[in-house]
């Protein structure tokens, strides 16, 4: 193959390529023009706000209430996600402290864990509401915390984790 004929190939190519963006330029300027223009919407969709009631309806609801309205063989799913961290078996630590009897448990009171600075300094009992404003968003809670969890925001898996751990005791 002589220099001519690659020219012509290689010359091939970055027309076709140049025609290739001319083309989507050319898409984003009909498709996209107005982007920026429009201010108000064109139509309105009523949708009923039975999600936004119910979750009304559960901030109304004092948590402890929710607790012992709970469904604790759905909590126990729930707390699928903390075993692979935490154990019920009484004295058995894992990355966290055991959850055996926490409900009603001293904050940082198990022996033999190096609890971090933050929940250390803390004082106080793991009530029903203090475990579900630490379940919520722990870094929160105790800023600084050993519990790399980033939260549990449904407050009925909460009540319903919380409901669970209660049984969990002698």
């Amino acid at each position: 193959m002589n220099t001519f004929e690659l020219t012509k190939i290689v010359g091939g190519l970055c027309g076709a390529l140049l025609i290739l963006l001319l083309v989507q330029w050319g898409g984003e300027i009909a498709y996209h023009s107005n982007h920026e223009k429009i201010e108000t919407a064109s139509y309105y969709l009523e949708v009923e706000s039975e999600g936004e009631e119910i979750a009304e309806v559960e901030e109304e609801i004092p948590f402890i209430e929710m607790v012992k309205l709970a469904d604790i063989d759905k909590g126990k799913k729930v707390y699928g996600k903390c075993k692979a961290c935490h154990k019920l078996e009484k004295g058995v630590n894992g990355t966290g402290p055991y959850l055996y009897g926490v409900v009603g448990r001293s904050i940082a009171s198990v022996e033999n864990y190096g609890y971090s600075s933050a929940l250390a300094g803390m004082t106080g009992v793991w009530s029903e509401e203090e475990l579900s404003a630490f379940l919520l968003k722990p870094s929160k809670y105790a800023p600084g915390t050993k519990m790399s969890y980033s939260g549990l925001t449904p407050v009925k898996d909460r009540a319903n984790l919380v409901a669970f751990l209660k049984t969990i005791k002698d």
